[in-house]
């Protein structure tokens, strides 16, 4: 009965704590995108809008790490001790990166000199792009292998630093950059929503790319990677993930270009431009098809890994705590989480519409 009992909990915390994990990439991978951008938009208007339409959600996105993180601790405290350790470094560069950027979120609407405000704005990106680089090194050292004896980390102070960490570093600041474009081309209308539909074509085949370039080096770094991708029925069972890639990839571009030739429309005065709630929903589309191909990723990385929580060889039963304690936690995840996912959608709703620039949370 016990048996069943950790059997059924563990299934059940994996896939709490990989959903948390996912809602924290994509929800904070869009604002961080912003400040990824922000490089390439100049303007201060553009730049106060783009900041203007993440300020009332951009603090809760991260809650979802807190939970990811804090349900690693509590409910595979085993994957916890060797994934900390083996990270240390990136995990405390990405933090004092996530810090650093919160408080340019907020310095820059309080700075006295035209000056002062451009080196908060650049705090903002740098700690966008360290934070989004970071994040995507910690994933690839993850998915590499991390060396393990008798239970504890075995490995060295570098070992998380590889080509192919840094390609998926690389990587995931190229699909935030994608998720910021796409949430502007939302959110935002006139020069800066034309500007982002620009930003996303590029960005979009750059992660199309990327995605395609970290799918074929995975079943090398592991052979039961390998087994799942190559042998049957796992083959049969993976096949849909590449094609559902390609095929939001296609629906990507085709929203982009729908959109082109909305503004278009409107601008020249045809008639053909679709009322403020229709055109918002229209505009939404590159940004659905942009967490689609995240999502589709996360759930490649899944077919990868699963049953492990440590590659290459610990598994979620092996590193989970006992029936009793994930049981106890439970009960509370069964509070706290629809409480925040009842908050977080009614905050998104109420914030909902496009930014203007004559509008603002500050």
């Amino acid at each position: 009965m016990m048996a069943g009992i950790s059997l059924d909990l563990t299934l059940i915390w994996a896939l709490i704590i990989a959903t948390a994990v996912f809602l924290y990439v994509v929800m904070d991978g869009f604002d961080l995108g912003l400040g990824i951008l922000f490089p390439v938009v100049r303007g201060k208007p553009e730049r106060d809008v783009m900041v203007n339409s993440v300020a009332p959600v951009w603090d809760g996105n991260e809650t979802w790490l807190v939970m990811g993180g804090g349900g690693l601790l509590a409910v595979f405290p085993t994957a916890y001790g060797i994934i900390l350790p083996a990270l240390y470094m990136p995990v405390i560069l990405m933090l004092l990166a996530l810090v650093f950027r919160g408080v340019s979120f907020e310095m820059r609407f309080r700075a006295e000199t035209p000056r002062g405000q451009l080196w908060w704005d650049r705090a903002f990106s740098w700690g966008s792009y360290v934070a989004g680089f970071l994040q995507g090194v910690m994933l690839g050292a993850l998915v590499q292998g991390i060396r393990v004896a008798d239970g504890a980390y075995a490995g060295g102070w570098w070992d998380w630093l590889t080509p192919f960490s840094v390609f998926t570093g690389v990587a995931v600041v190229i699909g935030y950059g994608l998720l910021g474009a796409c949430w502007l081309v939302w959110r935002t209308e006139r020069a800066l929503q034309a500007e982002a539909r620009r930003f996303a074509r590029g960005l979009g085949l750059a992660t199309l790319a990327c995605i395609v370039a970290v799918s074929a080096a995975m079943p090398f770094l592991q052979p039961s990677f390998r087994d799942r991708w190559f042998t049957l029925p796992n083959l049969l069972l993976a096949a849909p993930v590449p094609i559902l890639v390609a095929l939001l990839g296609w629906a990507l571009f085709r929203a982009l270009g729908a959109a082109d030739r909305r503004a278009n429309a409107e601008a020249g005065g045809t008639g053909e431009g679709t009322e403020r709630r229709g055109r918002l929903a229209h505009d939404g589309m590159p940004f659905l098809c942009a967490l689609g191909l995240f999502g589709l990723s996360y759930a490649g990385l899944g077919v990868s890994m699963w049953p492990l929580i440590v590659p290459p060889d610990i598994t979620i039963w092996q590193a989970a705590a006992a029936p009793s304690s994930q049981l106890f936690l439970l009960v509370g995840a069964a509070v706290l989480i629809p409480v925040i996912l009842a908050y977080t959608g009614y905050v998104y709703w109420l914030f909902r519409g496009k930014v203007r620039a004559d509008q603002g949370y500050h």
